[in-house]
């Protein structure tokens, strides 16, 4: 991913964090001829060695998992909000441009044992379930129903080999103009510009 110096994030906490906050990823990888990709929730987890890892899982009926034998170099991209900004809120003359913070994780791709798959589907559940008020678990699930499921996924874990990320909040533009872009941001009041004024002001109070 080509990012200035200026927006480059290397924080790792604050990488993890992000990772943890935004976990629908898109999964990429090489099949015979191009580039294939799946949309689908990575988690950040510890593996069974104690490894920070990248657990996820796809529908054998989806093709992708069949290139991963011959080619398990894999790229996950995880992306927050973003925003097109006017330059027209700026002080001098400048060409519009656009702000986002992504972070790409590469790293080699391996299939997850039965026992493996499990855990992360029960971690992946109790994350999102811990707030309902009838929460679902793998544990209290019959297995009759989760055995079919398990046989109906391809999970993996990806070791992270490199890590890329930025955050392109306008950190070039003045104390105005910042100012400006956040309040202007925040008029529009859409979910995606609201979101881009929120990661600004943050990064500007570091």
């Amino acid at each position: 991913m080509y990012t200035p110096k200026h927006y480059k994030q290397e924080d790792w906490d604050e990488i993890k964090n992000f990772v943890q906050t935004y976990p629908f990823a898109t999964l990429v990888s090489i099949d015979e001829k191009y580039p294939v990709a799946t949309h689908i929730p990575i988690e950040l987890e510890q593996n069974f060695e104690g490894e920070t890892v990248l657990w996820g899982h796809i529908a054998r009926n989806n093709r992708q998992w069949e290139s991963f034998d011959k080619h398990p170099d894999v790229l996950a991209i995880f992306q927050s909000h973003n925003s097109y900004i006017s330059s027209s809120w700026y002080e001098e003359p400048e060409v519009p441009t656009w702000n986002y913070r992504a972070v790409h994780i590469y790293g080699k791709l391996k299939e997850l044992s039965e026992e493996a798959l499990r855990e992360s589907l029960r971690r992946l559940i109790d994350k999102y379930e811990q707030n309902s008020e009838c929460p679902v678990s793998m544990d209290t699930l019959p297995e009759e129903i989760v055995e079919p499921q398990l046989k109906g996924v391809y999970g993996f874990e990806i070791s992270i080999e490199k890590v890329e990320a930025a955050d392109k909040l306008s950190q070039k533009r003045n104390e105005q103009d910042h100012y400006n872009i956040i309040k202007k941001l925040l008029e529009r009041g859409d979910p995606q510009s609201r979101g881009i004024a929120e990661a600004m002001k943050k990064d500007s109070e570091k």
